[in-house]
């Protein structure tokens, strides 16, 4: 016979881990080689009996002092020790039972049948707006493809005047338990129905509508409103418009995902507005009244003297509308000065004179071009 692994090796823990530590360790490896996840493979159900041993061993404190005092020899018959599984079972395996049939939909004993009610399925549309629209909001009305319950036979799935019949396979369980022994003890393991697909009923005569399934396919028209100040990827939700749910179950939910168009002006940042424009040069050194285009309609912004290009100034509450609150954001409009390309000789000529009021000269200018 081989040597028995260490029980620490086994569950790959140290020899001062807790309980925690153990129960963690082993619902880590029991997913990674349960026999009802492998079936038929032997190394694996030979990997998780052992498992289960070591397990059995070091979460029961006296156990577990036996083992660190004498090693496997405290629970070897031969030796006068006792059988871990006396008993056959997981009698004393505490609640790694509970755990196993955590992970494993009730595979030890426990579980649910799927024939309660099951909630419809969520849906998702992509929805392309302007930038306007986005900003000061809209309706929209969208066409949606979704199961809804079939109204001849409400959703039972069975023929008008009949009714499903309970599944004689799983006796209206939905779940059918198979029992494994193995020298470690016997465990029971639970499996949803094949016959009635864990539903735990059988429709003999089914719905020719909707052909058994309970529901049927149509277009839902749904009119979604847009809130003001919504953004590019963000999504509403609308409660209960999704697909039906099974056996009554409630309605999915519809989520509508919004693509906003680009502005051919405008850029967006949060709730504020970003927008250059040209000046003169005249303007950048004298200053003057600015018209500026908004979303609405364009404002007067008075520009100060010698203002120089890439200058920025914030136009309060001339952004977007906050989403679902009250006030808006800003408007930052970034200036950018636009020095003439073509004079005339008269054009010339006075900027020749003013060249002059400020000490520069024809000689000057053409040093600094050699440059």
């Amino acid at each position: 016979m081989a040597e028995k692994r260490d029980y620490y090796e086994i569950l790959g823990v140290s020899k001062t881990a807790t309980e925690s530590d153990i129960k963690s360790a082993f619902r880590k490896k029991a997913k990674e080689c349960h026999p009802d996840l492998h079936p038929g493979d032997k190394a694996k159900e030979a990997q998780f009996k052992e498992l289960n041993e070591a397990a059995e061993i070091l979460s029961d404190a006296d156990k577990r002092a036996k083992y660190d005092q004498f090693g496997h020899a405290a629970f070897d018959p031969s030796m006068g020790g006792q059988d871990p599984f006396a008993g056959g079972g997981f009698g004393g395996f505490g609640d790694f039972g509970d755990i196993l049939g955590q992970m494993f939909g009730g595979g030890f004993g426990g579980g649910q049948s799927r024939n309660g009610p099951i909630p419809g399925d969520d849906l998702r549309y992509n929805m392309t707006i302007t930038f306007e629209e986005a900003a000061f909001g809209v309706e929209k009305e969208i066409t949606i493809p979704r199961e809804e319950t079939c109204e001849t036979c409400h959703g039972s799935g069975a023929k008008p005047g009949t009714e499903p019949v309970t599944c004689k396979t799983c006796n209206g369980a939905g779940q059918v338990r198979t029992q494994q022994s193995t020298i470690l003890g016997s465990f029971t393991s639970t499996r949803p129905c094949t016959a009635c697909k864990g539903t735990g009923k059988v429709i003999a005569n089914p719905c020719a509508d909707c052909r058994g399934t309970g529901r049927v396919r149509k277009n839902l028209k749904k009119a979604v409103k847009i809130p003001a100040g919504i953004d590019n990827g963000q999504s509403l939700c609308l409660r209960g418009m999704g697909s039906a749910g099974h056996r009554g179950g409630p309605n999915g939910d519809l989520y509508v995902t919004i693509n906003v168009r680009s502005h051919k002006r405008f850029t967006r940042k949060g709730y504020d507005l970003y927008l250059e424009m040209p000046i003169s040069y005249t303007m950048a050194a004298l200053g003057g009244s600015l018209t500026v285009p908004t979303l609405k309609e364009s404002v007067k912004y008075q520009i100060p003297a010698g203002t120089q290009t890439g200058s920025t100034y914030r136009l309060r509450d001339q952004g977007i509308q906050r989403l679902n609150a009250n006030g808006k954001g800003d408007l930052l409009v970034t200036v950018n000065v636009e020095v003439p390309k073509h004079l005339t000789d008269e054009q010339k000529k006075l900027l020749e004179q003013f060249a002059e009021t400020l000490g520069e000269t024809a000689e000057g200018r053409a040093a600094k071009k050699k440059r």
